[in-house]
């Protein structure tokens, strides 16, 4: 699509979900006239940065329903963040637009028809799975759903079924190649030739791990539940920025902390807004995903503005098998779980090639240590409420409170 083509379409979307949210969504009401914005001033994609942004804790203040933009009875799709603190929805209209973008995704990462899709995604109340689902679905290719977990089950599903398009996060990805290689099959043993991953950061090196240890190329994925899921952009084969599906989602890359526009080429915040959902649309949404917008085109001929990988975040929420951890939840549900707030440190470990999510607990002093039985009781109820509300294995490790910074914080671990 032309340049001067694409921005009329755009700015005719984004005058649209201006008054649709200006009339079917209060928050956004309140919103707009408190910041004295008329939907009918919004006259040139310029005027985009007139708007206020919309954070995820504005999301959370509303839940479950209070940012939907149309009744109930039209969602045919609830979906929510892994602590269930943002709830989106979707239309059936939504769901052909999730399908469609989907499918550009793999397409642009060398999906055809003709492939067989083996979706290694959770099946849930997240987004991902059921996204990529639509989108394999989408283009006519065959669809093999194992969601996550059960490794030699997967490669052996990999061998039998020939799969030939794996779908992942980076780090389950890296463990299926590496339970392949101890279980000495040749590198030709499996009929996949590509790998789409998302859902963690991607680095060289472990894309390079991948792809050696799979033989796959592998493309890099990005998307968010609070806009929409995985399609909001994608890597083609040549493997030099993800294609943003500028048609559907206005990017902007602004200053963490002024807010302002960063310079072009220059790494900041990604603000998305989206110019097509229906039942959950979102103005200015602050990802607080860090990375730049490409300058120059693709050779793959694509048009769409390419951005960066995302390689950090401007905020303190960490990304650990495709699960976001607030260390502020965290800190909440220890109060829920117990009573009280404990003195407690998140650390990210390696484990078998995958990041895992350990919590250290202080305890008041070295005598608590001979209270075994009561010690391992409070340790499997907290892992048990910790582990279920956060989506995510948690293990947890007692240690004395003086060995413990006065605030909860996160480090990493080793590897």
């Amino acid at each position: 699509m032309a340049k001067d083509t694409l921005a009329a379409l755009q700015l005719e979307a984004l005058q649209a979900v201006m008054v649709r949210t200006y009339l079917h969504v209060p928050f956004y009401r309140k919103r707009f006239d408190g910041s004295r914005i008329d939907p009918d001033d919004v006259r040139a994609l310029d005027d985009l940065r007139r708007l206020p942004f919309t954070t995820r804790e504005d999301l959370q203040a509303n839940y479950p329903y209070g940012l939907f933009a149309v009744p109930l009875r039209e969602v045919v799709r609830i979906h929510a963040s892994t602590c269930m603190s943002v709830v989106v929805g979707y239309t059936r209209n939504d769901i052909k637009t999730w399908s469609d973008l989907m499918a550009r995704v793999l397409v642009a990462g060398g999906v055809s028809k003709d492939d067989v899709v083996q979706i290694a995604l959770g099946y849930n109340l997240s987004t991902g799975g059921f996204g990529v689902h639509y989108g394999a679905e989408r283009i006519g290719a065959s669809v093999i759903p194992t969601s996550t977990g059960n490794t030699r089950r997967q490669i052996k599903i990999m061998r039998d079924f020939k799969t030939t398009a794996l779908v992942a996060t980076p780090g389950y990805a890296a463990l299926l190649g590496r339970t392949l290689q101890e279980q000495g099959a040749p590198r030709g043993a499996l009929s996949l030739r590509v790998a789409l991953l998302g859902g963690e950061p991607l680095s060289d090196i472990l894309r390079q791990e991948i792809q050696d240890c799979l033989g796959v190329v592998a493309t890099d994925n990005y998307g968010l539940s609070e806009v929409m899921g995985p399609g909001v952009a994608g890597e083609c084969q040549e493997r030099n920025g993800l294609h943003v599906n500028e048609d559907h989602f206005l990017v902007e890359i602004v200053d963490p902390s002024s807010l302002a526009p960063v310079a072009p080429g220059e790494p900041g915040e990604l603000v998305i807004t989206t110019l097509s959902k229906e039942a959950f649309p979102v103005i200015r949404f602050r990802t607080r995903d860090v990375t730049r917008l490409l300058p120059g085109t693709c050779p793959c001929g694509r048009t769409t503005r390419r951005m960066a990988r995302v390689e950090r975040r401007s905020d303190d929420i960490f990304i650990v098998r495709g699960v976001k951890v607030d260390p502020r939840r965290v800190a909440e549900l220890f109060v829920e779980i117990e009573g009280h707030a404990s003195a407690h440190r998140i650390q990210i470990e390696r484990e078998g090639g995958m990041d895992s999510l350990t919590l250290l607990v202080g305890v008041e002093d070295s005598s608590d240590f001979d209270e075994v039985r009561k010690q391992q009781t409070r340790l499997e109820r907290l892992r048990r409420g910790l582990s279920s509300e956060l989506g995510l294995s948690v293990t947890l490790r007692l240690v004395e409170r003086g060995s413990l910074d006065p605030s909860p914080s996160k480090t990493p671990g080793p590897g």
